[in-house]
């Protein structure tokens, strides 16, 4: 039965499994994966804090969900009753639907390949990558054996019961009286946990508070200790017990609030933790406050590691946006622009009205002022990290460069800054990427272009027929390898002056770069054979025009090879060969302009058929040879041959007329 159906029987306790994919994961993070288990509170308190958050702002417009409450906090519990550790806060609460959404699925749209790429990577043990798919709280279950979580959305009349023991599913039924009593404000969630016999010391009130000191002191709702035996009090604490109050064990601050000089590297990465629901560290964190015409405070991160749904189209912002401390929304497009998704941390603006509506924010002048701020400070901060940090910089490059070059068909204003920031591959370094500016600074004299070639593989750009006569001339070439360098280029003419110029589009003639004494060389061999050169690579470009009319526009001698054969390139106003590729595979996109296949006249093989041309063009062994000339170009490039049975049945020919005569 599945889990609609048990829904659709009414029945007030049903038992509803987990998917394998998704017991394997719980499997892995329950016994295998975190090395260090105190990591359960961290997650369960920031998801408490964040569920007061939420409540918060949806109170500034609808006061009656907190009218009876307490001041938002989260109590910790211990007890010696069957050793549970519970953990309440008085937040938004769950209803019934999103017990199911939140506690009963994880990383819905990934789960698969979460689990792919933990085997890829061998994680089983690699606590860094478990952070990124937002499981934190079946971390819980590394140090339980029974989960039960009590939640009564604010504002709804129904509390309901999860259960599980993080194996075989988990319930789900409606709370009883003596359950719903549990949530001291009628809304919020109560989660107990059952330890395992090996995490009873989890019930120390010691234990505890170190455990929230060292994660979660920065989290601005007060955290609450109920001691589960009599202990010595601080004398702190009693004054308080005599003045009728409670003393958090956290220090309830927003930390973007304070100064800078008052915050250690520790508390900034917890903060990180604890907004990212991560385990990685960042790699530059970025704290300032804004004064002038607007004023707002921002708390940055770049991470070190790339999230596992970076190039999910639905992927969401991992930017808060706060209001006079009160959070607003953490899905707010406008923010932030799409090629810096990857960016997490905090915005707390003066200026924006508390009850401003979402569809009003993102069209709202100060949002977007507030989002130039940010790139620029993003921008900045990374190119401080280049100069400072080459090693931190790649490092980061390499997991979000692909992005961030998407700014530079989406945000004209930063353009020049972005390509401050920009590296790529080239022929002259396969190990270390180049800027733009270094680029240009090794520039042949009388280079006016910048050439670039595209493809999937940096190594496998480097073995191209195309780039020969640039190697052959000392001329660099950028190796363009991820897919959005297609579509900048498309709209980027050029750097500093210099055009971008495709090794792979249109005639390109580098005679220019030759020394004195290849050229002399060449003109006196050109003198010596042009009449009959000419005369035999015509007739054989006429042939070879005429044998593959139905694969190529044009044939034409090659002034870029220097040991291929042949290569294919596009018409200089044609699409270039691998945005051609990539338009096929994502858009079904059918070319309309065939290619042009070049022949380079100085090879032995050209000679040898050009020759064989002028005598007969009636020739077996040349039609063979020009079909094998065309599969061949293709192969090259990457491509599959469009008959492989009769490439095979060809070349077989070809074999035995080499080897028998």
């Amino acid at each position: 039965m599945t889990n609609a159906e048990m829904k659709e029987t009414n029945n007030p306790d049903y038992k509803m499994e987990f998917a394998t994919d998704v017991s394997k994961l719980l499997d892995i993070v329950a016994n295998a994966l975190y090395s260090n288990r105190d990591i359960f509170l961290r997650e369960l308190i920031s998801n408490a804090a964040d569920a007061c958050d939420r409540l918060r702002y949806e109170a500034i417009n609808n006061s009656k969900l907190t009218e009876s409450s307490k001041p938002f906090h989260i109590r910790l519990q211990p007890t010696n009753d069957g050793n549970i550790l519970n953990i309440s806060d008085n937040g938004i609460g769950m209803n019934e639907e999103e017990l199911i959404e939140n506690l009963g699925t994880i990383a819905r749209s990934g789960t698969a390949a979460i689990l792919e790429q933990m085997k890829n990577a061998g994680a089983e043990k690699d606590i860094n990558l478990i952070g990124q798919f937002g499981v934190g709280f079946y971390s819980s279950f590394m140090v339980s054996n029974q989960v039960n979580v009590i939640s009564r959305k604010a504002g709804d009349n129904q509390t309901w019961h999860w259960s599980s023991d993080g194996k075989t599913g988990y319930d789900l039924r409606e709370a009883s009286t003596e359950e719903a009593q549990k949530l001291c404000c009628g809304h919020g969630t109560y989660i107990q946990l059952h330890l395992k016999p090996d995490a009873t010391d989890y019930l120390l009130e010691d234990k505890l508070k170190q455990i929230v000191l060292a994660y979660s002191d920065h989290i601005e709702v007060p955290i609450y200790l109920t001691p589960k035996d009599a202990y010595i009090k601080t004398a702190e604490e009693k004054e308080a017990e005599e003045r009728g109050e409670e003393l958090s064990i956290n220090a309830a601050c927003a930390l973007w609030t304070r100064p800078k000089n008052e915050i250690s590297e520790e508390q900034y990465k917890e903060f990180y933790h604890h907004i990212g629901h991560v385990f990685d560290d960042p790699i530059s964190t970025i704290h300032w406050r804004a004064e002038g015409k607007i004023e707002y405070t921002g708390l940055l991160f770049i991470p070190s590691l790339r999230p596992w749904d970076l190039y999910d189209p639905e992927r969401k912002s991992s930017l808060r946006l706060y209001v006079k401390k009160v959070f607003i929304t953490d899905d707010l497009d406008t923010l932030l622009y799409p090629w810096l998704r990857f960016v997490r941390g905090v915005i707390d603006s003066q200026d924006l009205p508390l009850n401003i509506s979402r569809e009003m924010l993102q069209n709202n002048p100060v949002v977007h002022k507030i989002r130039n701020g940010i790139t620029k400070k993003v921008l900045s901060e990374l190119a401080k990290l280049a100069d400072k940090d080459e090693a931190a910089f790649l490092s980061t490059w390499h997991q979000f460069g692909a992005v961030i070059k998407e700014g530079l068909y989406d945000a004209l204003e930063h353009r020049t800054e972005i390509f401050k920031i920009c590296r790529f591959f080239t022929t002259n370094d396969p190990e270390k990427p180049t800027s733009l500016q270094d680029y240009v600074g090794r520039m042949k004299d009388g280079q006016e272009h910048i050439y670039y070639m595209s493809g999937e593989n940096a190594d496998s750009l480097r073995n191209s027929p195309q780039l020969e006569g640039f190697k052959s001339r000392g001329i660099e070439v950028l190796l363009m390898t991820d897919t959005v360098d297609e579509f900048w280029l498309q709209q980027v003419s050029d750097f500093e002056g210099k055009k971008f110029k495709s090794v792979t589009k249109g005639q390109i003639d580098l005679s220019q770069f030759d020394s004195k004494e290849a050229k002399q060389d060449s003109d006196a061999q050109e003198q010596e054979e042009n009449e009959q050169e000419a005369t035999d690579l015509s007739a054989l470009l006429g042939f070879l025009a005429t044998e593959l009319k139905d694969q190529v526009a044009q044939v034409r001698p090659s002034k870029r090879l220097t040991e291929s054969p042949v290569c294919l390139v596009a018409d200089e106003k044609g699409t270039d060969m691998h945005m051609e590729k990539v338009l096929r595979i994502q858009q079904q996109y059918e070319p309309g302009v065939k290619r042009i296949l070049e022949i380079n006249p100085d090879h032995k093989l050209i000679k040898k058929l050009a020759g064989m041309a002028m005598k007969s063009t009636n020739n077996e062994i040349l039609k063979d040879s020009a079909a094998l000339l065309m599969d061949q170009a293709l192969i090259i490039q990457g491509e599959p041959v469009p008959n492989s049975s009769e490439f095979a049945k060809c070349l077989s020919r070809f074999m035995e007329k080499g080897l028998i005569g």
